[in-house]
C-alpha cells in the first residue's frame, strides 16, 4: 500500500469493499490512472467480508440481466490477468420450486436466459435429485439448473480487483477514515481523513452501510439502512464436494452454497431486523451482531426440509453481519442530482458481489464518456424522491425489502410496509368508493375498486387476480360511458425565467416554441438521441412552462433537467407537484359531463386535442388538458389542491346519471396498452430513440438551434429504416396474459422481448409492445408476412404484429 497520501487525485474513491474495488478496477481499465481509493479500516471489512459470494447471472428483467451476467465474463478472467487468485468456480446453480406458482415464474425467468445465450435447464424433480443427490424431491414441482453460475471468495475477489487497478496506477490507503467531506467553488472535493487532506476532480462513494451519513455531509440523498443478514455453516458433511451446485429454495427462503467441505445456509427471510446505524460499532471493522436463532428458526426449518441431512449437522459458524438495503431492492449507481461529479455505488441490498462486476464497469463508463452507454435508469441514484431518505421510514421499510428478494415476484404486487406517506386530498374520497390501494414514489393511488361492502385486498395471480373482473368493468365505462381517474402523483414542474423557452427548445426533441396554451407531447433526449425523459409541456405564458412527468420518473427528471440548466441561463424549476390535484375524466361522455359544471366551451373548434385552457369548474378555476392516456375523449383537470375536493364532489354529481365510474391504475394499465401509448422505464429507456420507438413525429430535426441527441437521429434517419422497432403484437389464444419480459419470436428465432403488456378487455386478447431487432430493418412487408409467436414461461403462442395500435389505430376516438 502507498504510505503517503497525496494532496491531489483525478478521482477519488471511498470505500474498500467489492464496490469501490470493483469501480476503481475499471477506471484505471479504462485509461484513468490517478485513482486513490481511500478505507476507512482494512480492505472488505465492512460487509463484503462476510458475503456469501454467490454468482447468478440471470434476473427477472432483461435490464437487470444484462447489469449481472458480466460477472460470469469478468470474474472468470481476473485471476489470470492480476495474478490474485478469486476463488471463483463455476459449480452451477440449482433453483428448486416448491409450488405450482413458483414454477411458472422460474420458467419465465428461463425464457429470459435465451435473450442472453445463457445456458439455463428446467428439469423434473428426479433430475434435480441428480443434481443435488441430497435433496428431498419429492417437495418440489421442478427446478431450473444453471451450470454457468457459481461462487467466488469475496475477499479474494476484492482483493484480485485491487491488485488490478494497482497495476494500472491506482492507489489505495487502509485506515483512512473519512471525516468530512465538502465541494469548493472551484467543483472540486475536499476530503479530510485522519488528519490528512486530499482534493479531486471526481468523487466516488462506495461506502456501503456509511453511505447514506457521509453523502448527507454533500446534501446527497442515499437511501440505504442495514439489515441483519443470517447465514450459518456446519461442520464437515461427507457428501458436500467442491463440484456441489448452489441451491437456491425461493419457497424456503434459504440459499445453500458449498463452503470447504461444509454447507453455508443462509436467508432471505419474510420479514427482516433493520438495525439503527447508532446501534452498530462505529470504528469497529468486520462486524458481527449477535446470533438470533429464533429469528432464523424459519428458514433453517426450511432447508432441513429440503436437504434432512442437515437434521443432524453440526453448526461451527453463525454469522450474523449488518447489509445496507434500498426501498425498492435496486440498488444506487450513478452521478448525484445537484452535485457533479459525485458519484454513488451502494445499496446492493446483499448482491454486491453479484452486480458490482456490471456496476464498477457501467459507473466507469459514464465517468469517461461523460453519461451512461447502457440503460441504468432503474438503479440510478437520481430515482429517489428526498422523503426516502428519512430513517424512520426506511427502518419500517427494509425489513420487508428484505425479504422481497425470495418472495413471489407476482405482477403488480405492492409492497405493504411504510405506506400511507403522501395522500391525494381526495383519499378518503376514493376509500369510501372501496378503492384498494397501491403505491407509487410514496404516493397511495387507487388501484381497482372493489362493489360496495366487497373484498379489496389483493389476492395475486400471473394469470387473473381478483381484481381482473372489476377491472374490465372499468375498462368498459371508459370505452362506453367514462371514468375519473386520480393523477395527482404525476411530478408537475414549472419551467420559467427569460431563457426558459431557449432552454427547452435546447433540452427538448420537439419545437416547444409554441403558442401560449398548446400542449406538446415530448422527450429530453442524451447524445445517442436515446429517451431520458418522457414528458408534456404546457406554455403558459412566454417564460413560463408547466412540464408534466410520470410519479415514477418525477426525482430523476427533476435532476435531468437541472443537470442541463447551465449557469449563464435565466431558468428556474420549481416543484409544484403537491400544488395542483388531478382528475383525469376520460371516455365518450366525458364532454357531456364536464360540461355540465363548467361554461367553457368544449367543443372541438374551441378546444382541440392537445389545448390547454384556464376554466371555471364548479367554484374552482382549473387547468383544463385535453389530453389522455387511456385513447378516449378526455381532459386532464389540473385543480389547485385546496379546490380540489369541492370539483372532485361536482364531477361525481354531474356523472351519476350519465355512466360516470372511478377507475384505477390497472384499468389505465389495461387501456393504454390497448391503444399502444408507451410508458418510461418500459418502452421507452435511454437506450432507444424515438424512431424506434414510433414516435418520430415528436421530433422536430429543423428548429432552430437543434437539441440535445440531434446528431445521433439525423444520422439514424440518414441510415434508412432501422434495425429495431417498437412493434405491437395481439395474442390469437384468448387465455395467456402478457405483462412484461416475455420473448418474442419471428420465424422461430428470438429477436426480442415485450416491454410491456395487458389482457386487452376491449378487444378480448392479450396485446403487448416490444422492440424487434433485425437486421434489413423492421418493414412492414416483415411485419405482415412473418411468423410470429410470443414465448410465456417456455410456451409458445401465435401473435399478430402491427405497427400501429390494434384499438383505434387512427385515433378517431381521440378527437371526439
Amino acid at each position: 500500500m502507498s504510505e503517503t497520501l497525496p494532496a491531489q487525485a483525478r478521482v477519488v474513491v471511498v470505500g474498500g469493499g467489492i464496490a469501490g474495488s470493483s469501480a476503481a478496477y475499471h477506471l484505471t481499465k479504462f485509461g484513468i490512472e490517478d485513482v486513490v481509493l481511500l478505507e476507512r479500516n482494512q480492505l472488505t471489512s465492512g460487509t463484503t467480508w462476510h458475503a456469501a459470494g454467490l454468482i447468478m447471472q440471470l434476473r427477472s428483467s432483461h435490464a437487470m440481466t444484462e447489469l449481472a451476467k458480466y460477472n460470469v465474463e469478468l470474474y472468470s478472467s481476473l485471476e489470470a490477468e492480476t495474478g490474485q487468485a478469486t476463488g471463483f468456480k463455476q459449480n452451477g446453480t440449482l433453483g428448486v420450486c416448491r409450488t405450482k406458482d413458483r414454477l411458472f415464474e422460474t420458467r419465465r425467468v428461463a425464457s429470459i436466459a435465451k435473450s442472453f445465450g445463457i445456458e439455463a435447464h428446467m428439469i423434473s424433480p428426479a433430475e434435480a435429485r441428480s443434481v443435488y443427490p441430497v435433496i428431498d424431491e419429492s417437495i418440489i414441482e421442478g427446478a431450473i439448473y444453471i451450470p454457468k453460475d457459481g461462487q467466488t471468495n469475496p475477499i479474494d475477489t476484492t482483493m484480485s480487483l485491487i491488485a488490478g487497478a494497482r497495476q494500472k496506477g491506482a492507489r489505495v490507503f487502509e485506515n483512512a477514515p473519512v471525516e468530512k467531506l465538502e465541494r469548493l467553488v472551484s467543483g472540486e472535493y475536499r476530503i479530510e481523513t485522519g488528519g490528512a487532506v486530499i482534493q479531486c476532480e471526481i468523487l466516488i462513494l462506495a461506502c456501503g452501510l456509511w453511505t447514506r451519513t457521509l453523502a448527507a455531509q454533500l446534501g446527497v440523498n442515499v437511501p440505504l439502512y442495514p439489515c441483519e443478514h443470517f447465514y450459518v455453516v456446519t461442520e464437515v458433511m461427507d457428501f458436500v464436494v467442491p463440484t456441489l451446485p448452489v441451491l437456491r429454495d425461493t419457497d424456503g427462503h434459504v440459499y445453500v452454497k458449498e463452503d470447504a467441505g461444509k454447507l453455508l445456509v443462509g436467508a432471505f427471510e419474510p420479514q427482516g431486523k433493520p438495525v439503527r446505524m447508532e446501534q452498530l460499532p462505529a470504528e469497529t471493522a468486520f462486524i458481527e451482531l449477535p446470533e438470533d436463532w429464533d429469528h432464523f428458526e424459519l428458514p433453517f426449518t426450511k432447508a432441513v426440509e429440503m436437504i434432512p441431512a442437515l437434521a443432524d449437522a453440526g453448526i461451527s459458524k453463525f454469522l450474523n453481519g449488518p447489509e445496507s438495503f434500498t426501498p425498492d431492492l435496486l440498488f444506487a449507481l450513478g452521478e448525484a442530482p445537484g452535485m457533479p461529479n459525485c458519484y454513488v455505488s451502494a445499496g446492493y441490498n446483499s448482491e454486491g458481489i453479484e452486480f458490482s462486476a456490471g456496476a464498477g464497469r457501467a459507473l466507469a463508463e459514464w465517468i469517461v464518456e461523460g453519461e451512461p452507454t447502457m440503460d441504468i435508469s432503474a438503479v440510478d441514484v437520481a430515482r429517489f424522491h428526498p422523503f426516502q431518505g428519512n430513517p424512520e421510514y426506511l427502518h419500517d421499510r427494509v425489513g420487508e425489502v428484505l425479504g422481497l428478494h425470495y418472495r413471489m415476484h407476482w405482477p403488480h404486487h405492492q409492497k405493504e410496509s411504510a405506506r400511507n406517506v403522501r395522500n391525494s386530498v381526495l383519499h378518503d374520497r376514493w376509500a369510501a368508493l372501496n378503492a384498494s390501494f397501491g403505491e407509487a414514489m410514496g404516493w397511495e393511488r387507487p388501484m381497482w375498486f372493489a362493489p360496495e361492502g366487497a373484498y379489496n385486498t389483493n389476492v395475486y395471480s400471473h394469470k387473473h387476480p381478483n381484481w381482473f373482473d372489476h377491472t374490465a368493468m372499468e375498462c368498459k365505462a371508459a370505452r362506453e360511458t367514462a371514468v375519473i381517474l386520480d393523477q395527482s402523483s404525476f411530478g408537475k414542474h414549472l419551467v420559467q425565467g427569460r431563457d426558459a423557452c431557449a432552454f427547452l427548445q435546447w433540452a427538448c426533441a420537439a419545437n416547444v416554441d409554441v403558442p401560449v396554451g398548446k400542449l406538446v407531447y415530448t422527450h429530453m433526449l442524451n447524445s445517442r438521441g436515446g429517451i431520458e425523459t418522457d414528458i408534456t409541456v404546457n406554455r403558459l405564458t412566454e417564460d413560463r412552462y408547466l412540464i408534466i412527468s410520470s410519479a415514477t420518473t418525477h426525482p430523476r427528471d427533476k435532476a435531468w433537467i437541472e443537470r442541463h440548466i447551465t449557469d449563464d441561463q435565466r431558468v428556474m424549476l420549481t416543484d409544484v407537484t403537491s400544488g395542483y390535484t388531478v382528475l383525469s375524466l376520460q371516455g365518450p361522455g366525458s364532454r357531456d359531463i364536464l360540461s355540465r359544471v363548467t361554461d367553457a366551451d368544449l367543443g372541438n373548434e374551441a378546444f382541440p386535442f392537445a389545448a390547454s385552457q384556464q376554466i371555471d369548474v364548479g367554484y374552482a378555476r382549473v387547468i383544463a388538458n385535453r389530453l389522455t392516456y387511456v385513447g378516449e375523449l378526455g381532459w386532464e383537470l389540473h385543480i389547485p389542491t385546496e379546490f380540489a375536493q369541492s370539483v372532485f364532489d361536482a364531477v361525481m354529481d354531474a356523472g351519476a346519471d350519465l355512466g360516470l365510474k372511478p377507475a384505477g391504475y390497472h384499468a389505465l394499465e389495461h387501456l393504454r396498452s390497448e391503444r399502444a401509448y408507451r410508458e418510461y422505464g418500459m418502452e421507452l429507456t435511454p437506450e432507444d430513440t424515438p424512431f424506434e420507438a414510433g414516435l418520430g413525429f415528436t421530433v422536430d430535426l429543423g428548429k432552430a438551434g437543434g437539441f440535445i441527441g440531434r446528431e445521433a437521429l439525423l444520422r439514424q434517419k440518414e441510415a434508412g429504416l432501422p434495425s429495431k422497432r417498437l412493434v405491437m403484437f395481439r395474442l390469437k389464444d384468448a387465455e395467456p396474459v402478457l405483462f412484461h419480459e416475455e420473448i418474442i419470436r419471428l420465424n422461430g428465432d428470438i429477436v426480442g422481448y415485450i416491454t410491456s403488456g395487458a389482457f386487452g378487455f376491449t378487444l378480448g386478447r392479450s396485446v403487448g409492445m416490444g422492440y424487434v431487432n433485425h437486421a434489413g430493418g423492421v418493414t412492414k412487408d416483415l411485419i405482415a408476412t412473418g411468423q410470429w409467436e410470443i414465448e410465456i414461461a417456455c410456451e409458445r403462442y401465435p401473435a399478430e404484429a402491427s405497427l400501429r395500435a390494434f384499438f383505434d389505430p387512427t385515433g378517431e376516438r381521440v378527437k371526439g
